[in-house]
């Protein structure tokens, strides 16, 4: 099974590698994993203020944050993990990946903040949904 592993340093991201660890069918070398990061984009001034040799280093020292855990999390556990940084809309971003993959399964984790219709998802997790036919594993 191709598995897109979305990504953002939280807690919830533990989490989420956490549940995989703890489910033997899920975190396994029989599997294929890709982990993806989306970084947002700076502000349009910010990024006209610096060169874009700065602004590629930001985003890529963000990156780096993010994954170096999760490469350090499975392979611990004998899994390899191929690593991708993006920057752009977060949740459409992830949905684009995962169509254009083709991936078999999402797994990302959710805070559960938000109005009434969020009480369980968040907005990220909410969006995603929304715009991807790929099924999508939530970890709370």
């Amino acid at each position: 099974m191709r598995i897109l592993l979305a990504v953002d340093g939280s807690p919830y991201t533990r989490k989420m590698l956490d549940y995989l660890a703890s489910h033997d069918e899920m975190l396994g070398p029989e599997h294929q994993y890709t982990a993806l990061t989306v970084q947002t984009a700076l502000p349009p001034r910010a990024r006209g203020a610096l060169s874009k040799e700065l602004v590629q280093s930001y985003y890529d020292e963000e990156a780096e944050a993010v994954m170096q855990p999760v490469r350090e999390f499975v392979a611990r556990k004998g899994v390899q993990v191929q690593t991708v940084a993006k920057v752009g809309l977060v949740a459409e971003t992830i949905a684009a990946m995962a169509e254009s993959g083709p991936f078999d399964l999402i797994v990302m984790g959710t805070q559960g903040h938000g109005a009434l219709g969020k009480l369980v998802m968040g907005s990220v997790s909410t969006k995603v949904l929304a715009r991807c036919s790929v099924p999508v594993l939530l970890v709370r």
